[in-house]
């Protein structure tokens, strides 16, 4: 059975995370010259090449299954030691490699993260990713844990539904008035909303080029999924701004939008017809306290912000 050395193992999971053999030695208190030979010392017992040698590196195949294996051992590691008690008098933190869509992370994620114990030892290091794709860092082995709208456990892990995510169609008063035909009221469901045929024209706000909820209001209410002009904001919080900016009109959550629909700074656009986007909580199917005390703070605050 192949075996690495630890310190090997934590030379590579340095030097992934880090992105240059320089930024690794200087991590790990080495020379860049010994980072590369204990790389290189790695891929003469795997037979195969781990890391491709670019700016940043990026772990191959092969490296994201030893890389997988590195951090599930770090991981084991942390544990030990801070149930011996020597994690913090040591000094010792753990790097928890977490992929989580930048509207979690802007509304209720970061609540749970700082629901987590704060004698657990770790540090958190947070992948943006959109919820459709965050299975494929699980994959990967770059991290441990990821919130997903994927239902299907990754191989190696165990899911677990969190809530539903509910998004409003919102757009600015002047946005409705330049482009659906005029400010409507928002007082409820039953009463007249915007002129929706102009969603065919008027701006759109995109996440980035692969966000698809816009399009999935769109269909949800017949509407066409037409090549419109849009804006894109790769930020939560600045893609809220921008709607309420009247940029154009987007999908907000909730909890990022319905102040904003209560004072009159946005318009729903579709009362009654909200778009809910089911999150799942993944983690690796490892018996680790850390991994365990992550999992439960990220469970209890998902049930108290998200709809069941």
């Amino acid at each position: 059975m192949m075996a690495f050395q630890l310190d090997h193992l934590h030379t590579l999971v340095a030097l992934v995370e880090e992105g240059t053999f320089e930024a690794a030695a200087q991590r790990l208190r080495l020379t860049a010259s010994a980072v590369s030979q204990r790389v290189k010392a790695m891929e003469q017992d795997a037979g195969q090449v781990l890391v491709q040698r670019v700016n940043p590196v990026l772990p191959t195949v092969a490296g994201d299954i030893v890389l997988r294996h590195a951090r599930q051992v770090q991981l084991l590691e942390s544990d030990v030691a801070t149930e011996l008690g020597a994690g913090l008098q040591t000094g010792g933190r753990t790097s928890l490699a977490l992929a989580v869509n930048a509207d979690s992370l802007g509304t209720w994620l970061l609540d749970a993260l700082a629901a987590v114990p704060t004698d657990s030892g770790a540090v958190f290091d947070i992948y943006l990713e959109e919820q459709e794709y965050t299975t494929s860092l699980l994959r990967s082995g770059a991290v441990m844990a990821a919130v997903t709208s994927t239902a299907e456990a990754v191989q190696g892990c165990s899911s677990a539904r969190l809530g539903s995510m509910r998004y409003r169609a919102v757009a600015s008063p002047r946005c409705v008035e330049a482009w659906l035909g005029g400010v409507a009221s928002t007082a409820g469901p039953d009463t007249a909303g915007p002129d929706l045929a102009g969603l065919d024209t008027a701006p759109m706000v995109n996440f980035d080029r692969r966000d698809d909820l816009q399009h999935r209001f769109l269909r949800s209410i017949g509407g066409r999924a037409a090549d419109v002009p849009r804006h894109h904001i790769p930020t939560s919080a600045d893609f809220a701004r921008a709607v309420v900016l009247g940029l154009g009109w987007g999908l907000l959550p909730e909890q990022q939008c319905l102040t904003e629909i209560g004072d009159g700074r946005l318009v729903e656009l579709a009362p009654g017809h909200p778009i809910d986007v089911v999150l799942y909580w993944q983690r690796w199917n490892i018996a680790s306290r850390l991994l365990d005390q992550v999992t439960d703070a990220v469970g209890r605050v998902a049930a108290a912000s998200l709809y069941p």
